[in-house]
């Protein structure tokens, strides 16, 4: 009896401790389920630069790995048809909107071009409003002038560049909120630290970060860990003109694409070890097409085309308590989709200020339909627009493919299918109409002196040179000015001061001893300051050292700032000139930005 009571009791125990444990289990889901309810779900964007549909393990390239970029649609939702634009700008100011870029005004990627208009609202914005603390981490290219900077579009954070692409990326010169400084380590692991920290900061309230990285975009630049991987590798999988491809570019792609995914792999151990995983929206989406002829399931287009291959990205999306594991949506979406989707996943209720071109993705995420009517999504680049719906795409020339029996783009069925031709041609027709008739049209100053921002950056890539002065690179972007040899040559920039007041002129240079004591002057509506260069600083060109493959693009100095004096700078539009008055030497220092600083209004 003994044996049998002791047994008894070992099984009375045995239930108790099982049941406190559920009714324990039941209780942290209960009150997880009131503390997530009542807070809204943190939301993490991550864009990267140039990166085609092709080039995750997801899609079938088994030339790399990208386990943790990948688990993202394991473990949430992957969207098989998912458009961006053709290159980088447009296809960030129709994610920040909802809106096709041509109504927000970004009609090039540099010189004032990749500009948002000021009187869009930015997904920034709606969050911010909504009571999100807001940051953003990388390349922003859609503005640096306030209004148009990321401080003044809704993210109280910002640490990184404005610029469409950059010269070194090993601890290159950035900036946090509009002061200069210089990073730490190489770029993308220096931004998702940086991501992670407000992320800790802010672990307590609902937080937006919005991470755009500015890879694999060239300079091709990786640390050795990365490259070691690939450099002597074997490729499976090649473009489908293979004669054409580069692989040592490919490889290097390959190889920053392996180091993004580590990055995404860190910051999702982060949201975990800060339990903020459940109520976590985790988004990877890419900008354009691949930047080079690499493997991307022999789609026609690849970066800059208007072609299947130029436009289609990768759209993941993680909500652990929200999205079904596994979801796969067949159905079309875009960029433009991101914006009314993300706020109505939220729970944001707001009215646009203009009409969107997106709609929220919320009832396919979630497992309903579609709302019924076929889809048209439109990309454009250059004057050329093509059109896509669930089974064709209309490229800009006219020709129709059946994208489900033709992923190549070699037959055009437009004979075939007369009706839906002319379809798709008229919706061509008013959608130009309509979206591009103001496209490029006025040319809009580059903005000085904005009340609620302190500092304002002219970078060289805003400059127009007159005379012999030479850009070092053919791309503005991080590009600087050199060859100053005439007093009667001088960089402008068509400027709008829109609050008077005094500035210091810090100006980024490079001054050999031979050039000494050149005379400049910088000149706005009669106002003038005049200074002299009295110290030396020449240091040699550099970033080549890191490149895996010969750039495009501008190599780069350590410039150093001047500070060349004061200003007082009244209200109104003009130019702002900055001449030699006297070259001593052979020529003036190199130039590659100018800050004003208000001091006094």
């Amino acid at each position: 009896m003994g044996i049998v009571s002791t047994t008894m009791k070992s099984t009375i125990l045995t239930k108790r401790f099982w049941l406190l444990a559920w009714l324990a289990l039941t209780l942290h889901l209960v009150n997880y389920a009131q503390e997530n309810s009542a807070r809204p779900p943190n939301v993490i964007v991550i864009l990267s630069d140039d990166q085609g549909w092709g080039d995750l393990s997801l899609n079938g390239n088994t030339n790399l790995s990208t386990p943790r970029i990948d688990s993202l649609a394991r473990d949430g939702a992957m969207m098989d048809r998912f458009f961006v634009c053709p290159v980088c700008s447009p296809t960030r100011a129709e994610f920040l909107t909802g809106r096709y870029h041509p109504r927000g005004g970004v009609y090039s990627t540099s010189a004032g071009g990749e500009r948002l208009n000021a009187d869009e609202t930015t997904v920034g914005e709606v969050f911010k409003r909504a009571g999100y603390a807001t940051g953003a981490f990388g390349k922003w290219h859609n503005g640096m002038q306030a209004p148009y900077h990321p401080n003044a579009r809704g993210f109280d954070e910002f640490y990184g560049f404005c610029s469409g692409h950059w010269g070194n990326y090993f601890s290159p010169p950035l900036e946090h909120n509009g002061k200069q400084v210089r990073g730490e380590g190489f770029v993308i692991d220096d931004f998702t630290q940086k991501a992670i920290s407000f992320i800790e900061t802010n672990k307590d309230q609902p937080f937006f970060c919005y991470l755009p990285y500015n890879t694999p975009h060239s300079p091709m630049q990786v640390p050795d860990s990365y490259w070691d991987k690939f450099k002597d590798k074997e490729l499976e999988l090649h473009h489908m003109e293979e004669k054409k491809e580069n692989l040592q570019h490919t490889k290097a792609a390959l190889a920053m694409c392996e180091n993004i995914d580590w990055n995404v792999g860190r910051l999702l151990d982060r949201l975990d070890e800060l339990d903020l995983s459940e109520n976590t929206i985790v988004i990877y989406f890419c900008d354009n097409g691949p930047n080079g002829r690499r493997w991307n399931s022999r789609m026609k287009g690849r970066k800059g085309s208007t072609d299947e291959g130029g436009v289609r990205s990768p759209l993941l999306m993680r909500w652990p308590t929200v999205i079904r594991p596994g979801t796969v949506i067949k159905e079309i979406g875009g960029a433009i989709d991101l914006l009314p989707t993300l706020a109505d996943m939220a729970g944001i209720e707001w009215t646009p200020e203009k009409p969107l071109d997106g709609t929220s993705l919320k009832p396919l995420l979630l497992g309903g339909q579609s709302a019924g009517s076929e889809r048209q999504i439109f990309s454009h680049w250059n004057g050329r627009v093509s059109v896509r719906n669930q089974r064709f795409r209309m490229d800009h020339q006219g020709a129709l493919f059946d994208m489900n029996q033709d992923g190549e783009q070699r037959h055009d069925v437009s004979r075939e299918f007369p009706n839906e031709t002319s379809r798709l041609s008229q919706a061509v027709a008013k959608w130009s109409q309509e979206v591009l008739k103001d496209y490029r049209k006025g040319k809009r100053p580059f903005t000085v002196g904005h009340p609620d921002f302190a500092i304002t950056q002219l970078p060289a890539r805003d400059a127009t040179a007159s005379g012999n002065i030479k850009r070092s690179n053919r791309f503005p972007n991080d590009s600087y000015f050199t060859e100053w040899i005439s007093t009667e040559d001088q960089l402008t920039w068509n400027i709008e001061v829109l609050k008077q007041g005094t500035f210091d002129v810090v100006i980024h240079q490079s001054c050999a001893p031979e050039d000494l004591n050149a005379l400049m002057e910088l000149e706005f509506n009669g106002s003038k300051l005049r200074a002299r260069y009295t110290k030396v600083w020449n240091p040699p060109v550099r970033g080549g050292e890191h490149d895996r493959v010969k750039r495009q693009e501008s190599y780069v100095k350590n410039f150093k700032p001047f500070k060349m004096g004061r200003i007082k700078l009244e209200k109104g539009r003009g130019s702002l000139r900055f001449k030699a008055m006297d070259l001593p030497g052979n020529k003036a220092p190199e130039f590659r930005l100018m800050e004003l600083i208000r001091i006094t209004d």
